[in-house]
């Protein structure tokens, strides 16, 4: 029988993935939702094939397509669950599932899982990328999406939060180097607009993970208070160090190599650009200015 779970994902020209990620999904869950920002590709018509519902909404950010897909679909399953297309299960985390699911009481709300990074077909195993522990499952009207341009996380609004053992959830993008840096790009646009919005307000910051007792409000403690006070450029420098060295980054070898320095230093050097750029121009031109680039940039805050 199929898990009284409702899967909802959030997609834009994403047939590279939908295929693996429904394939694996689809025989295990009750429904699925897909909440497509008009794709030009065979998005929706994969979707459909696996049994999804395609429902269509002009993408924003991630946050609030979430949400907005989350209100759009009304579950009226047990379970609530997010994937990211670029994601999927390993096989046995759908067994693990099914025998844990009925024997939780009812005031456990939300499953964690462990999330396992693939990258150039290597899965990275150092450097603090494994595990990282995230909220992906839920009951029904027990959590809720941040609402941030980026790090956005689901919190639990009432209950606690178990861990699945027996499987990992897999994060495994398939479209190349070229797509890598140009997504990474967008999201240090997003994560220099979040730090830029703590210093001059330009919109309601979603706070609602730090009164959780999770992996993620610790992470966020830790980019915001500890990361986010260190000197722009040499903290990135120093977080790959951390990583590489520390944390030993250097034990994924060649391909761990481009990752780590990449990830672990090029993105976090991007958006400390990013930011020094953006404090220059308000300084320089005043707070409208940042706002008319960021519209520019297709960013409407």
């Amino acid at each position: 029988m199929k898990l009284p779970i409702t899967l909802i994902l959030i997609s834009y020209n994403e047939e590279i993935h939908l295929e693996r990620c429904l394939s694996r999904a689809a025989p295990h869950v009750a429904r699925i939702v897909l909440i497509d920002s008009f794709s030009t590709d065979a998005s929706a018509a994969i979707a459909e094939k696996h049994g999804a519902e395609v429902i269509k909404h002009p993408f924003k950010n991630h946050a609030d397509q979430f949400r907005w897909g989350l209100e759009a679909a009304s579950p009226t399953t047990e379970w609530v669950m997010r994937l990211d297309c670029d994601e999927y299960f390993e096989d046995d985390a759908w067994p693990a599932l099914a025998a844990l699911l009925p024997t939780l009481p009812p005031d456990v709300t939300g499953i964690n899982v462990r999330r396992k990074l693939i990258f150039r077909e290597k899965w990275i195993r150092h450097g603090r990328y494994y595990p990282v522990i995230l909220l992906r499952l839920w009951r029904n009207g027990a959590a809720e999406m941040e609402q941030r341009w980026m790090d956005e996380h689901m919190a639990l609004t009432r209950g606690r939060a178990v861990l699945l053992e027996g499987g990992d959830l897999v994060d495994h993008n398939l479209a190349g180097l070229t797509a890598w840096t140009a997504k990474h790009n967008r999201y240090a646009t997003l994560a220099m607009v979040d730090a830029i919005n703590r210093e001059h307000p330009l919109f309601e910051e979603d706070r609602r993970i730090e009164a959780s007792d999770s992996a993620a409000r610790r992470n966020r403690f830790l980019k915001n208070s500890v990361y986010g006070r260190a000197p722009l450029y040499l903290r990135a420098l120093l977080l790959f160090i951390y990583r590489y060295v520390l944390r030993l980054g250097f034990l994924d070898g060649r391909i761990g190599f481009a990752f780590h320095a990449l990830h672990g230093f090029w993105v976090f050097l991007l958006i400390d650009a990013k930011i020094d750029e953006a404090r220059d121009l308000i300084r320089a031109q005043g707070l409208e200015a940042f706002k008319q680039r960021l519209r520019a940039e297709r960013i409407e805050l």
